[in-house]
């Protein structure tokens, strides 16, 4: 980042819905090193609020922003605008942050990293369990060798009846690019492949299912994350399980992952 010494890093946050509020701005608020220059919104309300509560400035286009003296930009908004939002700002000159998944096809990934290679802007995603002391111990052990021969990771990422806004951005494959594997699994799969010492992945089969929450007017459920269930006209098309075998050129890697399944309550 090119930013004069002892000086603030000003930044500005793009999407200031739940996770934007809840995981970036709150955060960047307790850093001493960080100001919090813009927050930008569709939904001015949304970036009102952040600005009265934080100071800093509101905008509702991202466009507005490109050209505006920033240093790190937080990319918090539907999946289906990571690579557009942070291949404008990289091309702009800014440094990204962007919540995962990075995007909600490959082409769009190669797409956002192109960007930064070609223009040398830092692109991170957010997978924070990267960061996590209990998971750089288990790093930290797997190259020691005190498990000894890692030659298979099983994850399991399951819940039960536990699908996010049924109806919404999240269960429309055309906002958000797909169901539990790319919101929850993007995670778990980034751990094992960070911790095992990037092993490069040679091949990969497994099935989506898309059956408990398809007919969303029947669907049942006790509590839920982004509630805004049974929407008129709502879309659900995306996966609620998977599962899937990856061979790798190290550990074999397999995966269980729901975000919906008849099983007992977390």
């Amino acid at each position: 980042m090119n930013h004069k010494e002892n000086s603030k890093l000003k930044v500005a946050v793009v999407g200031c819905g739940n996770i934007g509020t809840g995981a970036h701005i709150g955060n960047y608020a307790k850093n001493k090193g960080v100001e919090l220059a813009y927050f930008c919104d569709i939904i001015p309300e949304r970036a009102d609020e952040m600005a009265d509560k934080y100071g800093g400035i509101a905008v509702y286009d991202y466009h507005e922003l490109l050209d505006k003296d920033i240093d790190l930009v937080s990319v918090c908004t539907h999946n289906d605008m990571h690579a557009p939002i942070s291949i404008d700002f990289m091309r702009a000159g800014k440094d990204v942050l962007c919540e995962k998944p990075a995007a909600r096809t490959l082409p769009e990934a190669l797409e956002m990293q192109r960007a930064a290679h070609e223009t040398g802007r830092l692109l991170s995603i957010g997978v924070v369990n990267r960061f996590g002391a209990y998971n750089n111990l288990v790093k930290q052990m797997i190259a020691r060798g005190d498990l000894g021969e890692v030659f298979h990771v099983y994850a399991s990422f399951r819940a039960h009846r536990s699908i996010p806004g049924i109806g919404g951005d999240f269960t429309n494959s055309a906002v958000s690019g797909g169901g539990a594997l790319i919101d929850w699994g993007v995670h778990y799969l980034d751990l094992i492949l960070y911790c095992c010492g990037e092993p490069k992945p040679l091949t990969a089969s497994g099935e989506a299912f898309c059956k408990l929450g398809k007919n969303i007017k029947d669907y049942t459920y006790l509590s839920m994350w982004a509630d805004r269930t049974k929407e008129m006209g709502g879309v659900y098309d995306v996966d609620d399980s998977v599962i899937g075998l990856v061979r790798t050129d190290g550990p074999v890697i397999s995966f269980h992952g729901a975000w919906a399944q008849n099983i007992g309550e977390s």
